[in-house]
This record gives C-alpha cells, sequence and structure tokens, in this order.
C-alpha cells in the first residue's frame, strides 16, 4: 500500500447520490366525442394513471370525463379541476384574466405536489391536447419541471366532417381555422382569403358567424354540426339552420372545391 492510499484506507467509500423518480405529467386526447374514437395509447394511460384530472363547470362533469365513462371504474382516482368562470364573462375581461390565471397557477401547485411525489397525473383533454385546449396553460407551468407525455387525440373539427360526410379540402386547398370569438370584420377578411374553413366556439356568437360568412360568399357552402360524434349530433346546411341557438360543443364548416382528378 503506498503512502496516499495509507490515509484513505480506513475511509469509507462515498455514497452514490440517491435517484429521484417524479411522476410523468400526461396530456391525453380524448376524442371528439365518442369513445370509439378513444387510441390505444389513451387507455392505456386512463387504465393506469394514479391522478386523472379533468376540467368542469361547477355542478356538472366536463365532456372529457363523461367521455371516460367507458375506460373508468375507480372514482378515488378522479380529481375535477372547477373552473371560476366558463362563459359568464368576456375572454378579455379584466376579472376573467385575472381568475382564470389564478385557478391554472392553484392547479399547477396541487399537480406539482403529486408528480414531485412519484404519482402520474394524466389530464382529460377532449379532442386533442395541443389544440385549444385548456391542458396546454398547465402543461406551459409544469413542463419543465417533470416529464411530460401528450397523447394525441381525434380532433372535434376532424370528428365533425367525417360525421357530416364532408371532405374539407382537395388538392392545394388551404384551409383556415378560425375561433367565433373574432369581431366580424376580422372573421369576414379570414374567410374570403382561404378555401376552406372551420369555425368553433359558436355559442351566442352564431349570428355573427353567419353574417361574416354571407358577407364573404360561402353561406352555401356552410354545414352546421352540432355535438359531433356525441349524443343528440345534429349536421344541417348552415342556411337551413331555422335559428341561432348553438351550443359549445357546435362548429361550422366550409368544405374547400379545390383541384380534382
Amino acid at each position: 500500500m503506498d503512502a496516499r492510499e495509507s490515509l484513505f484506507a480506513d475511509e469509507p467509500a462515498p455514497e452514490a447520490p440517491a435517484v429521484v423518480t417524479t411522476g410523468t405529467l400526461f396530456g391525453v386526447g380524448m376524442g371528439p366525442g365518442d369513445p370509439d374514437y378513444l387510441t390505444v395509447r389513451a387507455v392505456r394511460v386512463l387504465e393506469r394513471a394514479p391522478i386523472l384530472v379533468h376540467f368542469c363547470k361547477k355542478g356538472r362533469r366536463g365532456n372529457a370525463r363523461t367521455i371516460a365513462d367507458a375506460v373508468l371504474r375507480d372514482p378515488a382516482r378522479e380529481f375535477p379541476l372547477v373552473y371560476p368562470y366558463t362563459t359568464e364573462l368576456a375572454p378579455d375581461d379584466a376579472t376573467y384574466v385575472s381568475a382564470l390565471a389564478g385557478f391554472y397557477d392553484d392547479a399547477a401547485a396541487r399537480l406539482a405536489d403529486h408528480l414531485g411525489a412519484g404519482r402520474d397525473v394524466a389530464i382529460l383533454s377532449e379532442g386533442d391536447p395541443f389544440f385549444y385546449g385548456s391542458f396546454m396553460h398547465l402543461w406551459r407551468r409544469l413542463k419543465d419541471r417533470f416529464p411530460v407525455e401528450v397523447v394525441p387525440g381525434v380532433t372535434g373539427m376532424s370528428g365533425c366532417w367525417t360525421r357530416a360526410g364532408t371532405p374539407i379540402t382537395w388538392g392545394d386547398d388551404v384551409l383556415t381555422v378560425l375561433p367565433a370569438t373574432l369581431p366580424h370584420a376580422a372573421l369576414a377578411e379570414r374567410l374570403r382569403g382561404t378555401d376552406a374553413a372551420v369555425v368553433m366556439k359558436l355559442g351566442r356568437h352564431l349570428p355573427k358567424v353567419r353574417a361574416a360568412l354571407s358577407e364573404a360568399g360561402l353561406l352555401g357552402r356552410a354545414v352546421y354540426v352540432e355535438r359531433g360524434t356525441m349524443q343528440g349530433e345534429k349536421v344541417i346546411p348552415l342556411a337551413e339552420k331555422p335559428d341561432d341557438a348553438a351550443p359549445y360543443f357546435s362548429m361550422v364548416l366550409v368544405p374547400g372545391e379545390g383541384r380534382r382528378p
């Protein structure tokens, strides 16, 4: 034994650093409404994740959670997040913005406790998690701290044009997706500049959307779809719809008329 070895002969070997294991944050695309459109991967995550998060309005179940009825059998795993507001205030109202920011901050902190303790968290997302999804607000707050897997889902618009039997784009058609919350002038301008369109988030904005489509010369091609792939589904040419009532889960499709061999 040389001199250096003798100095450390009686010292214990250094311990390996502890491995910290955290849970994974899953964003699970639940599809457009019919549980038959759930992917195999989505079902596997739903069956195994110990924490199942779903957004909802106070006193009601969210649509994503309703879709999951086909899979979930253990209510003890459920973790509802109740929105402080939904349609009661305009999205640009200062009170709405402040309340929603606080809601997402608080929700992220609560989910971080589960993830930090090693529990996987699955957030149920209508359609696809990265397409107008509430999941994105939690993803943005947690993605740099925990592992994330996003499970893509069939979008609501895909489910609607499929059930309507309406191919949405042909050849070189350009598709534009528009929220009905845009001002009338912006809707009309964008509709005039596209070959095909999907207008989402209708609700009380249907009269404005109808007027913008008429101004853009597209009303005759527009198809109204309500609750596509869900119970109570309705599909009708928008020009034949006799009223302006539209639930949240409704949209207008304007199919393209592009190149066809």
